[in-house]
């Protein structure tokens, strides 16, 4: 992890500065909730992926889906299933651009707001 944010503003400021590889945002956060800090993050940063972490209705998942976040997953899901699916999109990304694959990262580049 590279970073760590207390709300949906402050994960774009730390996601400007830090320039991470992935992005995980909780849904439910102060100040502009995680589907909103999404919107921006992807505008300013097309290549990162991001996931969407918390539980979400119809319209959300929608949103999700139109913004061209990576996945939305639910808070009851194993929290091993987000470190999973980090290590799956980065290997994808670095295999995109050329880089090595590496599975075994220990420390997933992920800017982390939790409420």
């Amino acid at each position: 992890m590279c970073g760590e944010a207390i709300n949906g503003r402050d994960a774009i400021r730390v996601a400007r500065l830090l320039r991470p590889d992935l992005i995980v945002l909780d849904l439910v956060m102060p100040a502009m909730n995680g589907l909103a800090a999404a919107q921006v993050l992807n505008r300013l940063m097309p290549a990162v992926p991001l996931i969407l972490y918390g539980s979400a209705d119809k319209i959300v998942r929608q949103r999700t889906r139109a913004l061209g976040i990576a996945a939305l997953i639910p808070k009851a899901d194993p929290q091993d299933t987000v470190v999973n699916l980090a290590r799956t999109l980065l290997a994808q990304k670095d295999a995109a651009v050329g880089k090595p694959i590496s599975l075994t990262r220990s420390s997933v580049a992920s800017v982390i707001a939790a409420a």
